[in-house]
């Protein structure tokens, strides 16, 4: 396999890349800005260069072996540019598969009427290319989950802001569902925050929190629990009669928690326990 590819990329890998460039170019969505004409000439130029080398001394279509990481390397930048810049699983997977044609068109001639040789050269490059492409799909696709989580906990981080009332007073509104993850990032940017800041209060107003169950006011306790150790006080605000009603069904023991119908009230409550004074 090494010997047959290698030969054929050295004596006609230029065609065989002028024709795989102009596929490329007619499948990927170069006209919406995603990948220029000039970076896709660069990475079937550097593409080539790199799957020649490996053909040279590689003894199989095995790319976890040594001859294979630079190719690889390679490989996992142009999918993880692809996952930044918007491409979909198939439109980065093209670009290795794209690459089956112009090689067999290359392979048939080369073989002319020799059937059998096609038929083993042509399998041995299929089984090659088929592992370069499922390589570059698996990191296509942990590309995009890494960018996913990336952007989710960026999301996170900006509908949790916490805001300084007053010297010494911290406010977090949260609004939506609290869940595990986003109860994590709320901890977080808040004990973060008591630590730069050295606010003695924070309070939690919940008052954009559609529903409260058990799974979110121990999402709260913790929240309380890890402002304690912090030496800060935690005020809850936003407490409407219906939360206060589920609070009570669902037996949630909150004592020792000081809750507050609203932000004012909450305010209120923390200026009087800093000795903090309206002017």
């Amino acid at each position: 396999m090494a010997d047959a590819i290698w030969t054929l990329l050295k004596k006609n890998g230029k065609d065989i890349q002028a024709a795989w460039a102009k596929d490329l170019a007619a499948t990927l969505p170069t006209g919406k800005g995603r990948i220029s004409a000039i970076e896709l000439e660069q990475q079937t130029t550097e593409f080539m260069k790199l799957l020649t080398a490996a053909a040279e001394h590689a003894n199989g279509s095995d790319i976890s072996a040594a001859e294979f990481k630079p190719i690889r390397d390679f490989l996992e930048g142009v999918s993880r540019s692809r996952a930044l810049q918007g491409f979909t699983a198939d439109e980065t997977a093209t670009f290795i598969f794209s690459f089956k044609k112009p090689l067999f068109v290359q392979l048939r001639a080369e073989a002319g009427k020799d059937a059998d040789r096609l038929a083993e050269e042509t399998w041995r490059a299929t089984a090659l290319l088929d592992s370069l492409g499922m390589y570059t799909i698996r990191t296509f696709q942990k590309s995009r989950e890494d960018v996913i989580n990336r952007q989710q906990r960026e999301m996170l981080e900006l509908s949790t802001p916490v805001v300084k009332l007053w010297e010494g007073i911290l406010a977090l509104p949260m609004i939506g569902t609290l869940d595990s993850a986003r109860t994590q990032v709320v901890m977080e940017s808040l004990l973060q925050k008591v630590v730069d800041t050295g606010a003695q209060i924070a309070i939690l107003d919940i008052t954009g929190v559609p529903t409260v169950d058990t799974l979110v006011a121990q999402h709260l306790l913790k929240t309380v629990t890890a402002l304690r150790l912090m030496g800060a006080e935690c005020i809850i605000s936003g407490v409407r009669p219906q939360i206060a009603q589920t609070i009570v069904h669902l037996g949630v023991d909150l004592q020792g928690v000081t809750t507050k119908a609203n932000l004012a009230d909450a305010l209120a409550l923390a200026l009087k326990r800093t000795g903090s004074k309206l002017s």
